[in-house]
C-alpha cells in the first residue's frame, strides 16, 4: 500500500472514534433531559438524514477538490456540531449538523482509495478501512461508555481551568469535550492526506444539473448487473447494522440487566467480530468471486434470531461475535465490488454519493420502523425475531436476483488482476 493510504486510515479511524463515542454520549443527554424512548433511535435518523438530502450535491463537491481537503472541511463542520451540542442546541438537531459533516466527509473517504490504488488492491484496502473503522467503533463506544460512568466523568469536571468557565457541568458535556478533541486530531491527519493528481472538473453551481446528473448515476448503477447486487447488499447491511445497535442496547438491558455504559460494551463485542471478519475477507475473498459470500447475509439474519433466549455473558459474547464475523466477511467484498463499479461507471465522488443516498434510506426506513416498534410497547424479543426474519429474507431476495442475471446471461465474473476494471467495465 501506498503511504498516504495509512494516513486516510488513521483520519478515519480518529473521526470513526469520535462519531461512536459522540452518539453514546448523546444518547446519556436525552436520558438526562427525560426525553421520550422513541428520540434514541431518531438521533441515527437525524444523523444520516443529510446523507439523503445531500446527496446530489456531496458528490460533485467531493469530486471537485482534494479529498483530503474535503475531510478536513466537514471534520470542522463536526467540531462545530459538537460545540453546539455541548452549550446551545438540543442533542437531536446539534447531532443533525454533525451527520450533514459526516455526509460530505463520506464521499472523499471512500471515493479516494479507487483514486489512489488499483482494483487489484480495493478489496485488501476495503478490508483494513473496515478494520480501522470497526477498531474506532469498538473504542467508541467503550470511549463514550466510560467517559459517562461516574468515576472517569467525576474526574473530567473535577478539572478546573483558572478564570475561565467552561459551562461543562454535566458527564455527557464533559464526554464531548474530550471528543471534539478526537476530532480536532483527524483534522490534523486530514491536513496530512496527499494530493492523488486526478484531474478536477468543477462541478455546475446549477442544483437542478446536480439533481439530475446523480439521478442518472444512480439509475446508472442500479441498472448494473453487478452494481443492483452489491448496492441492495450494502442499503440492507448498513440499515440493519444501524437498528441492531440501538437493538443491542435493549437486550443487553433486558436479558443481562446492564445500564447504557456496559450495554455499549456489548455493542463493541459486535464491532470485533466485523473487525475479525473483514479481515478475513481481506485474506480469502477476491474482488472476482465477492459475489460468493452473499449467502452469509441470510446465516447472519437466522443467527439473529437466537439472541432471545441468551441470557449469560459468555454465550452472548460469542453469539455477538459470530453475527459481527459474518456481517464483515460478507460486507468487505461486496463494498469493494460496488466501488469498483461505480469508478467504473462514473467518478468516485458521485459512485459514493449514490451509495451512501440508498444506504442511508435504508437506515432511515429501518429506524423508523424500529422507532414504531418502541413507540407500541412490542417486546424486546419480539423485535429481535422481526429482525433477523427481515434480513434474511431480504438477503435471499438478493441471491434470488442474482441467479437471475445469471440464468439471463447478463453477467461477467470479474477478472483479478492489472486488467481487472477493463474488464469490469465490458459490462
Amino acid at each position: 500500500m501506498q503511504a498516504g493510504f495509512y494516513t486516510i486510515m488513521a483520519a478515519q479511524f480518529f473521526s470513526s472514534l469520535a462519531d461512536n463515542a459522540l452518539l453514546v454520549a448523546a444518547i446519556q443527554m436525552l436520558r438526562d433531559l427525560e426525553s421520550p424512548a422513541w428520540m434514541t433511535p431518531s438521533l441515527k435518523q437525524v444523523f444520516v438524514i443529510s446523507y439523503v438530502l445531500l446527496a446530489p450535491l456531496v458528490g460533485a463537491f467531493a469530486d471537485s477538490m482534494p479529498k483530503g481537503r474535503v475531510m478536513l472541511v466537514t471534520n470542522g463542520i463536526k467540531i462545530c456540531g459538537c460545540g453546539l451540542m455541548l452549550f446551545t442546541l438540543h442533542p437531536l438537531m446539534a447531532y443533525a449538523l454533525v451527520g450533514l459533516g459526516a455526509a460530505a466527509y463520506s464521499p472523499a473517504k471512500y471515493g479516494i482509495l479507487t483514486e489512489l490504488l488499483p482494483a487489484r488492491q480495493l478489496v485488501v484496502a476495503n478490508g483494513w478501512i473496515e478494520g480501522a473503522t470497526v477498531a474506532s467503533i469498538i473504542l467508541g463506544v467503550v470511549l463514550g461508555g466510560l467517559l459517562i460512568s461516574g468515576p472517569i466523568s467525576s474526574w473530567l469536571l473535577a478539572i478546573d481551568i483558572p478564570k475561565i468557565d467552561t459551562g461543562v457541568e454535566t458527564p455527557p458535556q464533559a464526554a464531548i469535550a474530550v471528543i471534539m478533541g478526537c476530532y480536532a486530531i483527524a483534522a490534523l491527519f486530514n491536513w496530512y492526506i496527499p494530493d492523488t493528481g486526478v484531474d478536477r472538473r468543477v462541478a455546475s453551481k446549477n442544483p437542478v444539473f446536480l439533481i439530475r446528473e446523480f439521478a442518472h448515476c444512480c439509475a446508472l448503477l442500479w441498472r448494473d448487473k453487478l452494481g443492483q447486487i452489491s448496492l441492495a447488499t450494502t442499503t440492507l447491511f448498513w440499515g440493519a447494522g444501524a437498528t441492531l445497535q440501538f437493538l443491542v442496547i435493549d437486550w443487553a438491558a433486558t436479558h443481562l440487566c446492564y445500564n447504557l455504559s456496559r450495554a455499549s460494551m456489548m455493542q463493541g463485542i459486535v464491532a470485533v467480530g466485523i473487525a475479525l471478519g473483514a479481515a478475513a475477507a481481506a485474506l480469502l475473498v477476491s474482488l472476482r468471486n465477492a459475489v460468493n459470500v452473499l449467502f452469509l447475509g441470510v446465516l447472519m439474519g437466522i443467527l439473529v434470531i437466537a439472541m432471545v433466549p441468551v441470557n449469560t455473558l459468555g454465550w452472548a459474547i460469542t453469539l455477538m461475535t459470530v453475527i459481527g464475523f459474518l456481517a464483515g466477511f460478507f460486507v468487505v467484498p461486496m463494498n469493494a465490488l460496488l466501488q469498483h463499479r461505480g469508478h467504473v461507471l462514473m467518478g468516485a465522488g458521485h459512485s459514493i454519493a449514490v451509495q451512501n443516498f440508498n444506504e442511508n434510506i435504508g437506515v432511515l426506513v429501518m429506524l423508523a420502523l424500529y422507532a414504531v416498534i418502541v413507540h407500541v410497547g412490542l417486546s424486546t424479543n419480539a423485535a429481535i425475531v422481526l429482525f433477523g426474519l427481515f434480513v434474511a429474507g431480504a438477503m435471499a431476495l438478493v441471491m434470488w436476483r442474482h441467479r437471475q442475471n445469471l440464468a439471463a446471461g447478463d453477467v461477467m465474473h470479474l477478472v483479478a488482476g492489472d486488467h481487472a476494471e477493463a474488464k469490469v467495465g465490458q459490462l
